[in-house]
């Protein structure tokens, strides 16, 4: 019986962990360039009392064994990089990736980031930076008198300077990609830095290679959709009241016990 209060705790952590998700995806449901997270569950080891396949008598076997679970618990939290809804700006440095990969940022410690973040910003000395004011890498400059900016899909960046009538080209936005996104380890702000898991970055060319376009001008919205995440924070607080029912219901069965002698 007290088995069972320890088996209903863990799915309370469980369902904790599920709705603390949950919440995380609704609280960045209008971040550019989020990616939603799902919590992912196992069940914990069996106690076993007798095995599936022992002799019950001499000509025949047990089909089924006698094993009782001891709950759950968390296994991962895992970020799905499904493509987001497009957001159109008109903003000249506002860029969106229409599919596979990521565009690089210089921390301040000189490391590379990796974001899906397009909203971009050119800083005092014409350089094309993020809102925290980490460079775009490679890194692009604008000159002062830029009267216009076109961004390509391949990543070319092209400026029409004053008192001509020709653009010029001054750089190329390169993407990286991983074998798996997944394994990436976030830093916040929309960053992501690299790991064992993830792989190295794969440096290409926008649209070759398996890399996404770029849009100039659009933004890559979140990818959360409320409804679902508005229907598993009910069957999580659903689950949560049935775990903590179960404890409750042990508890009674225990005091049941305590007053055998009475």
């Amino acid at each position: 019986m007290i088995r069972s209060l320890y088996t209903a705790a863990t799915g309370m952590i469980a369902q904790q962990t599920q709705i603390d998700v949950t919440s995380n995806n609704i609280a960045n449901v209008n971040t550019i360039g989020y990616k939603k997270q799902r919590a992912e569950f196992a069940d914990l080891f069996y106690q076993v009392t007798e095995y599936a396949g022992l002799s019950s008598s001499d000509t025949t076997i047990s089909p089924t064994g006698i094993e009782v679970g001891l709950g759950s618990r968390p296994t991962a939290v895992t970020k799905q990089f499904t493509q987001g809804n497009f957001k159109e700006t008109g903003n000249q440095l506002d860029m969106a990736i229409t599919g596979s990969g990521f565009f690089q940022i210089e921390l301040p410690d000189g490391s590379v980031a990796y974001t899906r973040n397009g909203a971009f910003k050119r800083d005092g000395s014409g350089q094309i930076v993020n809102s925290d004011g980490y460079k775009l890498i490679p890194e692009i400059t604008i000159p002062e008198d830029a009267v216009d900016i076109a961004i390509g899909n391949d990543g070319t960046v092209t400026v029409l300077q004053a008192g001509s009538t020709e653009p010029t080209q001054i750089g190329k936005i390169e993407l990286a990609n991983f074998i798996n996104p997944a394994g990436l380890h976030s830093l916040g702000d929309n960053n992501y830095i690299n790991t064992v898991a993830s792989g190295d970055p794969i440096l290409g060319t926008p649209g070759l290679d398996g890399l996404g376009q770029i849009k100039h001008k659009f933004l890559e919205m979140s990818n959360v959709q409320l409804v679902e995440e508005m229907t598993d924070l009910i069957t999580g607080q659903r689950a949560y009241e049935a775990n903590s029912k179960a404890i409750t219901t042990s508890d009674e069965m225990l005091q049941t016990v305590n007053q055998l002698k009475r």
